[in-house]
């Protein structure tokens, strides 16, 4: 317990140096998914053997502060909304423009509408929307329609891909993949262009308006033998460059006119964690240019500048190391970093989860730009 203590203690002096801010949440149980519904709130799905929850979480107010933060004497996360689910929540999307959230259980392909407490506290559910397979190892991907409040794309594999209306639950389109190959992401790239990103590295790129054969992109020879592969489109000062990256760090960046080839590579040095197949999370920084945020490899989320990377497959080292969640935990427990999103208006701004129930929001110092 002394070891603990002195290694939170030297942690804590060192964030004085690497961290803006830095908040720290511990939920009842730990959150396998997160999403934004605001600039200040942020939705969590909890899950274990005895309970299932949602919950819509505000944001500590001195976080948000720009100026007077001193002033701001509430510091901590509050929980504005809640609600109970019937299974763990393995997909969460939030419809942008309305107070309703879409989840994925893990179990099927069928999708579970949900409330967040337009009238009262309670996050309750509303409706649910048929998928193709009545069972489904991994669950649906989901992607919210930007400029729809009623339409959300879902799967579980490339052959099962559809763009369902949440209200009727009438199916609007069918991606027609010939083979089905698990999907590790979907993505609206504009208001009818998406992107499928499987879990063998492989890529489809369709339009929702014409029903032909879409677009598919298969991962280079060297990529086949890395996955499962985890793919992130950027809509921010990166559009249209694709990232992948594998359960074995390797990470590939590719133009979208130009999915087969590679514009940069790079072996990602994540240092002494394991990853799980599953777990490998990427994600674009979406105000910083070349910047990508991964997770999976044990309690840390990594920050890599890709902006310095050639096409030559090389090792490169993070520019910053979360290890909050980590360092944290109780002796003996592997806990790992379960999600984390970048915040959608502060750009070094992050949230994190963990699988101890942990929940991080962290604003982080670029020592480079610092020097």
């Amino acid at each position: 317990m002394e070891e603990l203590e002195d290694v939170l203690d030297d942690w804590f002096i060192e964030s004085l140096k690497t961290y803006k801010d830095l908040y720290v949440y511990q939920l009842e149980f730990p959150s396998g998914a997160t999403e934004w519904t605001s600039g200040d709130a942020v939705c969590v799905a909890g899950y274990s053997a005895f309970k299932n929850e949602i919950l819509e979480l505000r944001l500590p107010p001195r976080l948000l502060a720009d100026a007077n933060k001193g002033l701001c004497a509430e510091r901590d996360f509050r929980v504005v909304h809640g609600g109970l689910t019937d299974a763990p929540v393995g997909c969460l999307r939030h419809i942008p423009g309305t107070r309703c959230v879409v989840t994925n259980d893990g179990r099927s392909s069928d999708l579970q509408v949900w409330s967040l407490g337009e009238d009262s506290d309670v996050i309750k559910r509303t409706g649910s929307v048929a998928g193709r397979r009545p069972v489904s190892a991994g669950g649906s991907r989901i992607a919210a329609r930007r400029w729809s409040d009623a339409q959300v794309l879902h799967g579980a594999t490339s052959a099962d891909v559809q763009l369902s209306q949440l209200t009727t639950g009438r199916r609007l389109f069918e991606l027609g993949a010939a083979s089905a190959d698990p999907l590790s992401s979907l993505q609206f790239l504009s208001d009818s262009v998406f992107l499928a990103g499987c879990s063998d590295g492989s890529i489809y790129v369709a339009d929702v308006r014409a029903p032909s054969s879409p677009q598919v992109s298969p991962p280079p020879a060297w990529c086949r033998a890395s996955a499962p592969w985890w793919t992130e489109a950027s809509a921010g000062p990166d559009a249209c460059r694709i990232l992948r990256v594998s359960s074995s760090g390797r990470t590939l960046v590719s133009d979208l006119r130009n999915l087969g080839g590679a514009v940069s590579a790079a072996q990602l040095d994540t240092g002494p964690g394991t990853c799980g197949g599953d777990d490998v999370r990427a994600s674009w920084a979406p105000a910083l240019r070349g910047l990508i945020a991964v997770s999976g490899w044990g309690g840390a989320v990594h920050i890599y500048d890709t902006s310095s990377w050639t096409a030559e497959l090389q090792k490169v080292p993070p520019v910053f190391v979360h290890r909050g969640h980590a360092v944290s935990s109780q002796p003996g427990d592997a806990v790992r970093v379960t999600s984390h999103l970048w915040h959608p208006e502060r750009p070094r701004t992050l949230l994190s989860a963990g699988s101890d129930g942990s929940v991080h929001v962290w604003d982080w110092i670029d020592q480079s730009a610092v020097s």
